[in-house]
């Protein structure tokens, strides 16, 4: 099935799809901090997902697509409690009180997870020396790219709040991973969009029970909420939820989880390269090399995609 759907993926719309999980994932941390600037956690997840889940179920409506296929709701539950609620939710809640580039660095360790947990592909993975060194290779990248950062943040955890936000952190890039190829292996009749749409639904409704035990909504001030915090929840709707994370569902079935992976490695790339031309942020010399050693270790993992596409070039002009 998956060599299929490659092969019925046009090669524009697969570029087009990493740009977008590349550039605009790249961006959230900003956006997910500013956000929580006028948002609490679980308010901001719930309000994030049922939103842009409304948004893109109004759309499946309006294009008379079948809305009510319980297949594609139950798979559609469990993957967007993996991914969205535990996944994307540890992100939110941990950037309270952790430094974003701790948080950027133990997220970037979900490629890893991915190769761990894809126990269909260990054979393909595993014993393809190119792909398993453009992980690692990207992982040290990350790190020397936010290295000048690393030991100051490290150092200044000493809360227990902190220690339990980075285990956290570890058992949602596990989740992100799991639900991400639970995805991928239990594909339904119904359509990619309505999938999401539901997985984004159920994911915002499982935000709710957090919010309340915590009195989120009665302590919640909606006038003393600033531009830029309603701005940033906008952009997360629109651009990270219903444009990034469809584009990213889609590529897990018509890409090799690997590959898909490695938005992980280029997110903090366009973090700080962002940061460079709009923040006016300087950027040093051991930056760039993390941003080379990443850069590379991206070509590395899809070399073998490379050689074989490139290898029929070569029959048919010899």
């Amino acid at each position: 099935m998956e060599s299929n759907q490659n092969k019925s993926a046009s090669t524009l719309m697969v570029v087009l799809a990493f740009a977008t999980v590349y550039i605009v994932w790249g961006s959230t941390y900003f956006f997910i901090q500013k956000a929580l600037a006028g948002f609490p956690p679980f308010l901001l997840g719930l309000f994030r997902f049922i939103a842009a889940g409304l948004i893109m179920m109004t759309w499946c409506v309006m294009k008379g697509e079948k809305i009510f296929d319980w297949p594609t709701i139950k798979t559609s539950a469990l993957t967007g409690v993996l991914l969205l609620f535990v996944g994307n939710g540890v992100v939110i809640w941990v950037e309270q009180t952790l430094p974003s580039a701790m948080v950027a660095i133990m997220i970037s360790s979900s490629p890893i997870w991915f190769i761990l947990l894809d126990k269909p592909k260990w054979g393909e993975n595993l014993n393809n020396r190119s792909t398993i060194t453009g992980l690692l290779i990207g992982f040290v990248g990350v790190i020397l790219l936010f290295s000048e950062h690393v030991m100051g943040a490290f150092s200044s955890i000493q809360s227990g709040s902190e220690l339990l936000g980075l285990s956290m952190l570890v058992l949602g890039t596990i989740s992100w991973a799991g639900g991400s190829l639970y995805s991928k292996y239990k594909p339904t009749g119904g359509s990619a969009t309505v999938s999401t749409a539901w997985q984004m639904l159920i994911a915002g409704f499982a935000f709710i029970p957090g919010s309340l035990i915590r009195g989120e909504f009665s302590a919640m001030q909606w006038n003393n909420i600033s531009n830029d915090a309603w701005f940033s929840v906008i952009y997360l709707i629109f651009f990270g939820s219903i444009a990034a994370y469809s584009a990213y569902v889609w590529l897990l079935k018509v890409q090799p989880s690997t590959k898909v992976s490695t938005y992980a490695y280029v997110n903090p790339v366009v973090a700080v390269l962002l940061g460079i031309f709009f923040a006016k942020e300087s950027v040093s010399s051991i930056q760039i090399i993390g941003l080379v050693i990443i850069l590379g270790s991206v070509v590395l993992i899809n070399l073998d995609k490379y050689r074989k596409a490139a290898k029929p070039l070569r029959t048919a002009g010899a």
